[in-house]
């Protein structure tokens, strides 16, 4: 039978790989563990995954991780949006269903019954993340699941190749993924109409109420203010143009921002954000902003580089850096990782038996 002390020190040691994974550190290869960069050596940013793009040019200036299928939370609706804006007309209503009100998450409060114009949709939708206004946007639109396929078909149409749609809101479920790469496609795309400008930079805007009751002889409708939740654009950071925050359980913190100063406007997305988000993302802007004539291009959002297609291009020693925080320092260091832990595990289950065996009447550790 094997000694509880064993027992122990095997779940201690489970415990620190189970931390290990979690956090990247087993996660090895060099894609995973390195910083495209070449030229000025961008900020350590603690997060999974990013991309800085400058978005008129769409060269990606550094990236981590670029092509990594995480979940994108609400960022997602950056695809809904530029989706959908071309074929609905803004001026148009739509009559609440019970079960656009009824879906889970982030809510702007829309009423079941109520009535509402597409432009409010879009705000409710863009500043609060309002899972209801997805889910009523894709039903005026012809269904959830006409709208998932023509997000799909949007996608493919952008050549956003890591994303997978499975939801109009964002919200996890089994599949559904995107990368940084393609969320810096979406959000350019956006940006490219002036009504996707309008919304995400909007800080506030009143929105409807439920119907007035017909007892009521003015019957006017009431309303309430909706805010936006992009952390640069409320604090006012300079030139920000917008674009999506994203939150969930199994996600983390998502965040697409752009940025435009002296002609030049810049997008980053970031995945799997673990600091402050307006810290991680206003680093990479003004990493940008400083050192964005010093660099030489990594990739491009336009999906060639130097005649060749990047996706399939392997990054060289030169035009990668040490990473950040999050992941290995190296293609190899996971291994020394497993056997550290490993070796940890043993020399604790040696230590606890040692001392059991002086102190015999010692109880025994507890569960862990």
């Amino acid at each position: 039978m094997t000694h509880p002390a064993v027992r122990s020190a095997v779940r201690i040691a489970g415990a620190a790989i189970g931390v290990c994974l979690s956090t990247g550190l087993l996660a090895g290869g060099a894609q995973a563990s390195e910083v495209e960069a070449d030229g000025a050596t961008p900020p350590k940013v603690y997060a999974k995954s990013w991309v800085i793009a400058d978005a008129e040019t769409g060269e990606v200036l550094a990236s981590r991780n670029a092509h990594k299928q995480l979940k994108p939370a609400s960022t997602l609706k950056t695809l809904t949006a530029v989706t959908l804006l071309p074929r609905l007309d803004k001026d148009d209503t739509y009559k609440v269903a019970w079960e656009d009100a009824a879906v889970q998450g982030s809510a702007v409060g829309i009423v079941p019954g109520a009535t509402y114009t597409i432009n409010e949709l879009f705000y409710g939708l863009l500043l609060p993340s309002g899972n209801d206004a997805a889910h009523a946007l894709a039903n005026a639109a012809g269904g959830m699941d006409a709208t998932v396929e023509l997000m799909r078909d949007e996608a493919e149409r952008l050549g956003a190749e890591d994303t997978k749609v499975r939801n109009p809101s964002g919200l996890d479920t089994p599949l559904q993924v995107s990368s940084a790469f393609d969320l810096a496609l979406f959000a350019r795309e956006g940006l490219s109409r002036s009504d996707f400008r309008r919304y995400v930079g909007t800080v506030s805007t009143s929105f409807p109420a439920e119907m007035p009751k017909k007892s009521r002889k003015d019957k006017k409708r009431k309303s309430y203010m909706i805010y936006n939740q992009n952390p640069l654009l409320i604090n006012g950071y300079r030139g920000i143009l917008g674009v999506k925050t994203g939150y969930t359980t199994e996600a983390g913190r998502t965040f697409v921002a752009a940025a435009k100063r002296d002609g030049r406007t810049l997008i980053v997305s970031l995945m799997g954000i673990i600091e402050p988000t307006n810290m991680a993302a206003s680093k990479l802007l003004n990493w940008g902003f400083a050192e964005g004539d010093e660099v030489t291009p990594v990739d491009s959002l336009d999906g060639f580089s130097e005649g060749h297609d990047v996706r399939t291009s392997t990054p060289t020693p030169a035009t990668t850096v040490a990473a950040g925080p999050v992941g290995t320092s190296g293609g190899s260091s996971w291994w020394a990782t497993v056997a550290l832990v490993a070796l940890t595990g043993a020399a604790g289950a040696w230590a606890v038996i040692r001392r059991r065996r002086r102190r015999p009447r010692r109880a025994a550790l507890p569960p862990l």
